[in-house]
């Protein structure tokens, strides 16, 4: 094992958990006033359920011995043969430091679909919908592409989680934004509680995505450095695409387009950051601040409710991040080439493993959805959603002015 590596992975690993507490910032500064706190709670939740069953069922189910290309066996379930060895995926690091940081992406995942169905979900539901997904949906698509199933196996890459973080988030979110319905109160509009708030967690996001992305290198060297970068400069170049676009369209910038086109960038550069150069970023980044523009404005079009665009961001840039990844790719920064660069069978394997997430992630989901309705009901009554879910579901207010 590596000292170096192991404590940069421990930091890292840090740095990802902080990520759902700034979502909860996040989410929480879009949300009406009435509903803040309850938006907060389904992150600071997902902390406390999705790390117990994690360490229990669903490391093992994710990074298990593939049995066949589907799900990994039971060979760590409760975290048997975890402590004091080196973990398979990667020897240099303790086997308690790959699950601990594995764990983070898990919590954080599960915390990102919970913006499709703010101010509306029953908390019982969310913590019930939450638990089978992490086992049901997360558990193989993490299997699929980090733990030697069919889609590792084809030949898709995803450095960091544009499919299994990102474009299954976004696939969720548009099957629980359909299962449930759009929001009773949307004709008074919905204006932001607290932006201030939302860029903080923005800024939070920023910050951890470095552990996010940087970390999947699982070493402390060069490929840790690229991926800091390319991170970095997709980033702004999102802001910038954001920025121009919204510009064009409305009139003026905002501070929610600015923070949204950060997001954006960082979403698209995920699944490429530890496979393409840093001028390939910039433009994967300042694309991915354009489509994801766009992105959001399909729920108007197509008439779903996805409360704080999940699906416009996450899922509109992950599934570009993946694409572009079999565009950009090149062997000299991770021994994969792209399209660009001369190999043509890797969009193609990238073209697959998308249609293969946004496929089973929103079936999945549509169907554990079915199961949580029937079991404890998913929405509230519309007098506790038009009260607020801070009283109805939680008896607090999230300020007393």
């Amino acid at each position: 094992m590596n000292g170096a590596d192991t404590g940069y992975i421990i930091i890292c690993a840090a740095m990802v958990m902080v990520m759902t507490p700034a979502l909860a910032l996040f989410y929480g500064g879009l949300v009406r006033s009435r509903n803040v706190l309850s938006t907060t709670m389904h992150s600071y939740a997902c902390l406390g359920l999705i790390t117990v069953l994690w360490a229990l069922v669903g490391y093992t189910l994710a990074f298990g011995d593939d049995v066949g290309g589907i799900i990994g066996n039971f060979a760590y379930i409760f975290l048997r043969g975890v402590e004091g060895t080196a973990a398979p995926a990667a020897e240099q690091l303790p086997h308690t430091v790959f699950m601990g940081f594995q764990c983070m992406f898990a919590v954080l995942t599960v915390a990102l679909v919970s913006g499709a169905y703010a101010e509306r979900i029953r908390f019982s539901a969310m913590l019930l919908f939450s638990g089978l997904w992490l086992i049901f949906v997360y558990a193989p698509m993490a299997h699929w592409v980090w733990g030697g199933g069919w889609m590792a196996k084809l030949g898709a890459v995803d450095f960091a989680g544009g499919a299994v973080v990102h474009m299954a988030s976004g696939a969720a979110a548009l099957a629980c934004a359909k299962a449930l319905g759009p929001r009773l109160s949307l004709e008074e509009g919905i204006v932001p509680n607290n932006l201030p708030l939302t860029l903080l967690g923005g800024g939070l996001l920023w910050f951890g995505w470095f552990g996010f992305n940087a970390g999947s290198a699982l070493a402390a060297g060069a490929l840790a450095g690229q991926a800091l970068m390319t991170t970095h400069l997709a980033t702004a170049c999102g802001i910038l695409g954001w920025m121009l676009v919204e510009w064009k369209r409305t009139g003026k910038p905002t501070t929610l387009g600015v923070v949204s086109g950060a997001l954006a960038g960082l979403v698209a550069i995920t699944p490429a950051a530890g496979f393409v150069g840093l001028l390939s970023a910039m433009v994967i980044g300042f694309a991915g601040g354009i489509f994801c523009y766009g992105g959001v404005l399909l729920k108007s079009k197509f008439g779903y409710d996805d409360a704080l665009d999940v699906v416009g961001i996450h899922g509109v840039g992950g599934t570009w991040g993946a694409l572009a990844t079999g565009l950009f790719a090149v062997a000299s920064v991770n021994e994969v080439n792209g399209l660009f660069f001369g190999n043509p069978y890797q969009l193609w394997a990238q073209f697959v493993s998308v249609a293969g997430t946004w496929i089973f992630v929103f079936v999945a989901s549509r169907v554990l959805l079915y199961i949580v309705d029937a079991a404890v009901g998913l929405r509230v009554t519309p007098d506790a959603e038009f009260t607020g879910l801070d009283l109805s579901e939680h008896n607090e207010r999230g300020y007393t002015l």
